[in-house]
């Protein structure tokens, strides 16, 4: 789950609220698409691969929309319990906590659940009367339903490149989501994201995308994914700080893509040609 920001707040869910404006640079009409989804309440599927921008997307789009905005990062081992809430003991007893989603439904916050795909499918189903015209959550141990805040809406995100039979989302959960398609930028917008992002200039930028384009290209080729544009802001940093720009690469592309010898020396030998 995403931090709070730090400082007294007279509201918890004010902790969720995003003060600056983080950097999004919209590459076809993803803000428009999401805006008149949320302006309904519909539900936002975000597909797309690994650091291309999604949950930076979903940042901005809380701050755009002045909403808070909840972070559930999944995992195989999360449970129901844990979106929801469970009974804890305290000083006072047994006190019921609230999860992630349930805060998010009473506030009136946006629940985004990150790589929603990780979790068990049993987990998942608990966001099912959150996505059509009921628009409540049973809280089932404590008795209760929990109709959801006018302001709430539920997004999630998967990457839908590298899933396999078993982790994917059932026909009963992807059909409740209208969802926006994401991948890489074009080169000239990616080269104008890690410049900005990474504080280097437009012509280191632009090397550090063509190697991750050249990486892309050996996607089904022993490489399960390319580089990201996340890979690429990292070794902008890295070159920022005073790493050489090709140390730069293998320590944040590289290395962490590749662990057979031969496709890391021709990932290697891309990133020299590169240069």
């Amino acid at each position: 789950m995403n931090a709070p920001i730090a400082g007294p707040v007279e509201d918890p869910i004010d902790a969720y609220r995003i003060v600056s404006e983080p950097f999004y640079r919209p590459f076809a009409q993803e803000v428009g698409h999401y805006e008149a989804a949320y302006a309904a309440r519909l539900p936002i599927l975000l597909k797309g691969p690994t650091g291309c921008g999604k949950t930076r997307f979903v940042e901005h789009m809380a701050w755009r929309l002045k909403r808070p905005l909840i972070t559930v990062s999944c995992h195989e081992d999360m449970t129901a319990s844990d979106l929801v809430g469970r009974f804890l003991l305290d000083a006072d007893g047994t006190v019921w906590h609230d999860g992630p989603l349930t805060a998010a439904v009473r506030h009136g916050a946006i629940c985004y659940l990150d790589e929603v795909v990780e979790a068990r499918q049993d987990t998942t189903v608990v966001i099912h009367s959150l996505t059509d015209h009921r628009r409540h959550l049973p809280l089932e141990k404590k008795n209760e339903l929990v109709q959801a805040h006018p302001d709430f809406q539920l997004v999630i995100s998967y990457n839908p490149g590298y899933q396999s039979v078993l982790k994917d989302l059932k026909e009963s959960t992807r059909q409740r989501f209208c969802a926006i398609s994401f991948d890489y930028p074009d080169a000239a917008i990616e080269a104008e994201i890690v410049a900005r992002e990474a504080g280097v200039e437009l012509e280191t930028a632009r090397v550090l995308v063509r190697v991750a384009e050249r990486s892309r290209n050996l996607k089904g080729h022993g490489l399960r994914e390319g580089a990201s544009t996340r890979m690429l802001i990292a070794a902008g940093q890295l070159t920022a700080q005073g790493v050489p720009l090709e140390e730069a690469c293998q320590i944040a592309i590289v290395l962490p893509l590749v662990d057979e010898p031969e496709i890391r020396a021709a990932m290697s030998s891309a990133v020299s040609a590169c240069l």
